[in-house]
């Protein structure tokens, strides 16, 4: 077991129990490394308080890899104090097993769980934390049992599993709950962020360091331009539609000082790509546009800047134009909470203009203000630790990913992993395409050597070394198979089928889709998924970022899917296949078209709309009796046309008592194709004889209409 999980088990630090394992004798050198099997029992019985016992053997480290002298120094753990917790609760090996009972016939599955043995968890009890997926093998090294003690009692409470099995959260909190402990079942995800979480600051090492700013706000309001202007760049013209669809990090320089700007982009189908921006910033600044005021788009950035608990700096843009207001913007912006510091509040605007250059050095002058109110600083000394901005498959480079360093120092050589993901640094890149040796805090870079792409948004941290990453993104690969296994191979209920059974009714649109970038892909799906899907329903087989190849078509040739393709094209034998097998590639650069066009095909699946208009009306005034043609009523049309094989209901006192077709019209003796208002006829109805005076036979049709989401 490593340190930081015995530490989580425990409700201590990784520091505290290093502290306590070195009063004990054991070596450690930081969160990841091994605790000795026979120190486990003594450390959970004492909650992480050093005890005296046996000697015990040294903790195992793996080779040591290549070191930089300026980290070496911040990779020993330092020396502290064991900090006391309550001891945690000797259980019985006797509590496993659930209480004996008669024999009995087997209950049924249902009831299995109910009737095992069940006590109450201890109040304030030990806590036991273990991922979701977790194995009766793991939950026993957490709990100092055996794995057979697990899986036997499982057997008896109905769960038929060996010790590498994935258990349910259901079975997770059966165990938990017959232990006397309480139960916490987290997330790969959730476990990652509280190991980057425990290591400390060292306040003697902080320096300070460039603002990272996040230009958020409404599309076509100006952001980009605005950046474009105070970097001297253009980068609108290479973007598709003149919308950013990717985040983009940059650093200007204002004087001797940096700012790290990161645009994000403004369509409301990028919502998750602006709420990253916000959570890896120090200051947002929201471009409002003067001539078109607050916009959707403009309060949800603004929702997220808030959540982020960031200062937010106003900039009124487009205020060349003649029908710019920016005391509007100002009125609005105040009905949100936001207050101008020149009305007496806390928020600062600057009216510029990024077409006109007008006013950006007093933007800027604004943002390193604020930056020097918030004292900013970042510890340059220790493993590097940061956020992946974007991600992408480069066809010439590999996996490539931005990211922005938030602690430490990042050189090339440095072993990184993010998510499931590891590398070692082969390259770093600038905005600019330069190569870069080292990256400090608040510096956004490109690398490049990853395994795989890593997902935008997740964290990464530098590990002591590349086998080291490779373990690390291994476990959490199996955790993650092993949560996914779990959801997906869970016992289905009768509900369960019927939804199913439902679902099926319900027509599905397969879709395949690919994009240049894993920041693009997510916002593209979340958008398609975020359609209304309550009478047809996207499915979404695959996505992965990179170009559209043989094996993606062939995947949706299985499926009867549709191919999207957004900033990406197909290879040669893709677009051969695809030709010859009929699948439908569809290749978008804009997001919008990608939105709309799916939008429209899941409006053909759409059953029409049907629409009922009434023809005509007659009274029936007489019946007769007709060999081999039943009853005839003798009718007068009063309003309308009545036509022969057109639909028509009998109405009796105000109640249908008849719904069909018109099987035979008549004028006299001749039979006619339809008869008008004010004339009078024999009308026979088809299979239907129970026809009164003073009944009305009402003439109508039912027309199709097609409809859209």
């Amino acid at each position: 077991m490593r340190v930081h999980e015995l530490a989580k088990e425990l409700g201590v630090t990784s520091k505290e129990l290093l502290a306590a394992l070195g009063t004990m004798g054991v070596t450690g050198k930081s969160a990841s490394s091994s605790v000795p099997d026979e120190m486990l029992p003594r450390l959970r019985a004492s909650g992480g308080k050093a005890t005296a016992g046996v000697k015990p053997r040294e903790v195992l480290e793996p080779p040591p890899g290549p070191r930089k002298p300026a980290k070496a120094r911040a990779r020993a753990a330092p020396a502290a104090e064991a900090v006391s917790a309550p001891a945690a609760p000797e259980i019985a090996a006797a509590e496993l097993e659930p209480a004996r009972a008669p024999v009995a016939p087997a209950p049924a599955v249902g009831r299995r769980r109910r009737e095992a043995r069940q006590p109450e968890p201890l109040p304030g009890g030990p806590v036991l934390q273990v991922v979701r997926g977790a194995t009766p093998q793991q939950i026993a090294e957490k709990t100092d049992r055996s794995p057979a003690e697990i899986v036997k009692f499982l057997f008896m409470a109905g769960d038929m599993v060996t010790a590498t099995t994935s258990l349910s959260d259901e079975s997770i909190t059966l165990v938990a709950d017959n232990l006397g402990l309480s139960p916490q079942i987290v997330g790969v995800e959730d476990e990652v962020l509280a190991e980057l979480d425990e290591v400390e600051v060292d306040e003697a090492q902080m320096v300070p360091r460039p603002p990272v700013v996040t230009v958020m706000g409404h599309v076509d309001h100006g952001k980009t331009k605005l950046l474009d202007s105070i970097r001297e760049t253009d980068v609108v013209a290479g973007e598709f539609g003149g919308i950013t669809q990717h985040i983009g990090a940059y650093q200007a320089h204002v004087g001797d000082r940096e700012i790290t700007f990161i645009d994000t982009p403004g369509h409301e189908a990028f919502t998750a790509m602006r709420a990253r921006g916000a959570r890896v910033t120090d200051i947002a600044v929201l471009v409002v546009a003067a001539d078109d005021g607050v916009m959707p788009q403009t309060v949800e950035a603004l929702d997220h800047a808030k959540a982020a608990g960031v200062p937010i700096i106003v900039a009124v843009n487009k205020i060349d134009k003649d029908e710019a207001d920016p005391n509007r913007v100002r009125t609005q912006m105040v009905e949100r909470g936001i207050v101008p510091s020149e009305w007496g509040g806390d928020h600062e605007f600057v009216d510029v203009s990024a077409k006109a250059k007008q006013n950006l050095d007093a933007l800027l002058e604004t943002i390193l203000v604020v930056a020097d109110l918030e004292e900013l600083k970042g510890d340059p000394s220790g493993l590097a630790r940061g956020t992946v901005l974007e991600a992408h498959l480069d066809k010439g480079r590999g996996p490539v990913a931005t990211v922005l360093v938030q602690r430490g120092t990042l050189e090339v050589g440095d072993a990184l992993v993010s998510g499931t993901s590891y590398c070692r640094v082969r390259a770093m890149f600038d905005e600019h395409g330069r190569e870069v040796k080292v990256a400090g805090p608040a510096k956004p870079v490109q690398i490049l050597g990853w395994s795989h792409v890593p997902e935008s948004g997740d964290d990464f941290r530098e590990a002591d070394d590349e086998r080291d990453a490779r373990h690390i993104a291994a476990e959490r690969e199996a955790k993650t198979r092993a949560a996914e296994l779990v959801t997906s191979g869970a016992r289905m209920s009768l509900q369960d089928l019927m939804r199913r059974a439902e679902r099926a009714e319900i027509p599905e649109l397969n879709l395949v889709v690919k994009s240049d970038v894993q920041g693009s892909l997510g916002a593209l799906t979340d958008s398609l998924l975020k359609l209304p899907q309550d009478e047809v329903r996207i499915n979404i087989v695959h996505g992965a970022a990179g170009g559209i190849t043989e094996q993606d078509v062939s995947l949706a040739m299985a499926s009867n899917a549709i191919v999207i393709g957004f900033n990406v094209r197909p290879d040669a034998r893709a677009r051969e296949l695809a030709e010859k097998e009929g699948v439908d590639i569809r290749l978008y650069r804009v997001i919008y078209d990608a939105i709309d066009e799916v939008k429209s095909a899941l409006s053909g699946m759409l059953k029409p709309e049907e629409r009922e208009s009434v023809l005509g009306e007659a009274e029936v005034r007489q019946t007769f009796r007709v060999p081999r043609l039943g009853v005839i009523a003798g009718s007068y049309v009063r309003q309308g046309t009545i036509r022969r094989n057109g639909l028509a209901r009998l109405v009796r006192d105000g109640v249908v008592v008849y719904e069909g077709k018109v099987g035979s019209l008549r004028r006299f003796k001749d039979d006619v194709g339809e008869v008008r208002e004010g004339f009078e006829c024999g009308i026979g109805l088809e299979n239907f004889s129970d026809i009164k005076e003073g009944d009305v036979i009402e003439a109508y049709q039912v027309e199709e209409f097609a409809r859209s989401i």
